[in-house]
């Protein structure tokens, strides 16, 4: 017996006409393109007589029990994290997760929200680093870590009380030189605030400081540099160090140890995430933790609300410290 026909998708319809995903539900949504692109779209159409559908719909709203995440990887603990816990707090709500990943693709991140949109979602919940990203005015969309207007709500943890708190723990720990490292977005979000917390606290502890941010794409070997420039005498200038995230950390840790520098005997490491062994085990570097489960149940109530428009633009959850083992306690 012959095997039936798959019915074309619109990946089929991108890969048959020779242009990207987004640009095929541009198309297909009646949103402007290149009249080539066009063309190639609809010529690929009908050669495979793709046919356009909604998802399934549901009889309160007029849009499917689907929210989308968009979001880089699950490569990163923390990325896996949120995601576990969204996908969880959805469950429990009867709504289903459509899940999203860009690989900091800015492009694609666009592509999503076209396809999200496509598939008539409940609602979107995005982490996203396109500078230029537009965000749709026709369904409820909620931001991590990254303001776009006062009609956008944000969720984001306490990044300023973070780095706040991290410069306190140093100084409770007996340190007296200090530097903050970190590798970023040129985008202004909250994570950037992690600095600015930490240095409040050094200035108002009289703390000395030094810090050195490097953009995303520019080489680890940087922070090599810096670091080396500040060992006097075989010893290591900083006796603590507060990093951006608990990955860096842990890269520069094997750094240090590679450079003879003791953790936490020579100089003490705080991070920022809250990321664990194994997902649930003992935490990876002393760290500033961001509450995961919250802003998951956070993000999921806040675009499932049916007063969108009543909730604060930026909704901030606290952090805490926990010891994993870089610092002298």
């Amino acid at each position: 017996m012959a095997k039936e026909k798959s019915t074309p998708t619109m990946s089929d319809v991108a890969k048959e006409a020779g242009v990207a995903l987004g640009t095929v539900s541009r198309v297909v949504n009646g949103y402007p393109v290149g009249e080539e692109f066009k063309t190639k779209v609809d010529l690929a159409i009908e050669r495979l007589g793709y046919r356009h559908t909604s998802g399934s719909r549901t009889p309160r709203t007029g849009s499917s029990n689907t929210v989308a995440l968009i979001i880089p990887n699950t490569i990163n603990p923390y990325f896996a994290s949120l995601v576990h816990h969204i996908n969880m707090a959805l469950e429990k709500r009867n709504y289903k997760m459509l899940l999203c990943f860009t690989e900091y693709d800015t492009d694609r991140e666009l592509e999503y929200i076209q396809m999200a949109r496509q598939n008539q979602v409940y609602g979107i919940i995005a982490l996203t680093y396109n500078p230029s990203l537009q965000i749709p005015g026709d369904i409820p969309f909620v931001t991590i870590d990254r303001f776009f207007s006062s009609s956008v709500p944000c969720i984001a943890s306490d990044n300023f009380g973070g780095g706040w708190k991290a410069a306190h723990k140093l100084k409770e720990l007996g340190c007296t030189n200090v530097a903050f490292l970190r590798i970023g977005s040129t985008l202004t979000n909250e994570p950037s605030k992690r600095k600015e917390g930490f240095v409040s606290a050094c200035v108002e502890l009289g703390l000395p400081f030094e810090d050195l941010i490097l953009e995303d794409g520019q080489p680890f070997s940087e922070f090599e540099n810096f670091l080396r420039a500040h060992i006097k005498n075989g010893a290591l200038t900083f006796d603590g160090l507060f990093i951006g995230t608990d990955y860096l950390a842990w890269q520069v840790i094997r750094l240090l140890r590679r450079m003879g520098i003791r953790v936490p005997e020579d100089v003490q490491v705080i991070g920022f995430d809250g990321i664990r062994m194994f997902g649930d085990q003992e935490y990876i570097v002393s760290t500033i933790v961001q509450p995961v489960q919250e802003i998951a149940e956070a993000c999921v109530s806040t675009v499932l609300s049916k007063h969108l428009s009543n909730v604060p633009s930026l909704i901030c959850l606290p952090v805490t410290y926990a010891y994993g083992g870089t610092t002298k306690e």
